[in-house]
């Protein structure tokens, strides 16, 4: 087996890795090799090369990669708060609030709670109404996926922040890697050397929600994949307006009276108990927010909490706090009603409602040759209204 060295951009900003043909084409005979990718895909499925697989050197979106990264020291100054006008309040007076979908050739509900996928809807052809009407669509259903999204691929970074900055301000990740130019679209790579989160645990899973330790956390957020496995590397999402309502009324009552702290995630788990540099480019915030908190456009109720960045329940010592927020993350986890996985294709942008969801990306690829490689646009929404009238958030 031949083998190449070339200088890729990871997580881990440029390393030397050695490549093998392995990656590109099927083992040669005789080859017991349980990694090699068929050369032309598997029937009736993507190939390789439309799945973003393949040579590092003719790969499309090397430009695309998460290039740009804080520097040691340079902390720029936190976020400061904005009003935020959610899109989806202008489509409750529309006669069709859906009509966006008219053209649509399949809509298919994932399962009654979540999630509904959507063939034939450009979104980059959407007027500004129909843009109100999709988030409208994204907050009722909490997850939209929309395949053969051709023209949103094509039509580059400056249309992605235009794009997304209709939806709320956009998010700056404060620690990730973005392109050259385009640091409000944060980027994921994976491949088979990338550091993985927390790999002496028995699953690198983790419910979540999108940078909810900050004051104004993201709302509808989209997600599209360059590269992605053949099989693997699916994303699961789950309702918190679901889970919430599966519980007990009185103690439902109890939940809303409840505010945690939530702060940046820890340095340890930045730098991955320090297997890669990373450096900050705000200063870590810390926020108290509802523990359950309303829609400010359905009127829904909804848990909202997150164990990247949940610390505690404000006034309850660690062990109280603990036992409440660990049935709830078991609560979540097993709520099979509200869940709902998206396996990936070519071309296929995921929109989801980060105020009432949270998710879960499945990295039972690695170790695969092959790459994930993918590009989140996130507006940040409304500070986090409390479910309790009066609820004080200090």
């Amino acid at each position: 087996m031949s083998s190449t060295t070339t200088t890729i951009i990871t997580e881990n900003k440029a390393e030397q890795i050695v490549e093998t043909t392995c990656n590109t084409v099927s083992a040669t005979a005789g080859s017991s090799s349980t990694l090699a990718l068929p050369l032309f895909g598997s029937p009736g499925q993507p190939t390789p090369k439309d799945r973003g697989q393949g040579p590092f050197e003719s790969y499309p979106y090397t430009d695309l990669l998460p290039k740009v990264y804080p520097n040691p020291g340079e902390i720029g100054e936190p976020l400061e708060d904005f009003v935020h006008v959610d899109p989806g309040m202008r489509a409750l007076s529309h006669p069709n609030p859906r009509k966006f979908l008219q053209g649509a050739t399949r809509i298919e509900n994932f399962c009654p709670t979540i999630g509904t996928e959507v063939e034939g809807v450009n979104l980059v052809k959407l007027t500004p109404e129909e843009r109100d009407e999709l988030a409208l669509e994204v907050a009722r259903r909490r997850v939209l996926v929309f395949r053969g999204q051709d023209d949103f691929f094509e039509a580059g970074g400056e249309f992605w922040k235009e794009f997304g900055s209709y939806f709320g301000r956009l998010h700056v990740h404060p620690t990730g890697g973005h392109p050259e130019g385009l640091p409000e679209i944060h980027m994921i790579y994976r491949d088979e050397n990338t550091v993985y989160y927390d790999t002496d645990n028995i699953t690198r899973g983790m419910w979540h929600t999108d940078m909810s330790h900050e004051r104004q956390p993201p709302g509808l957020t989209a997600f599209f994949l360059f590269a992605h496995p053949e099989s693997g590397g699916d994303t699961f999402f789950t309702s918190g307006v679901e889970a919430l309502k599966r519980l007990s009324p009185g103690f439902v009552e109890y939940l809303r009276t409840l505010r945690q702290i939530q702060s940046a995630v820890d340095p340890i788990q930045v730098t991955r108990n320090g297997t890669r540099s990373r450096n900050i480019r705000r200063p870590c915030v810390t926020t108290i927010h509802p523990l359950v908190r309303r829609h400010p456009v359905t009127g829904e109720e909804s848990l909202f909490l997150n164990p990247e960045a949940t610390k505690g329940i404000l006034g309850y010592k660690k062990q109280e706090s603990d036992l409440i927020l660990n049935f709830l993350y078991d609560h979540i986890a097993g709520g099979l009603e509200g869940q709902m996985r998206v396996k990936w294709a070519p071309k296929t942008v995921v929109l989801w409602d980060n105020r009432v969801t949270m998710h879960s990306a499945l990295f039972d690829f690695a170790g695969s040759p092959e790459r994930r490689h993918g590009a989140r646009i996130t507006p940040q929404a409304e500070r986090p209204i409390p479910a309790l009238d009066g609820l004080q958030l200090h």
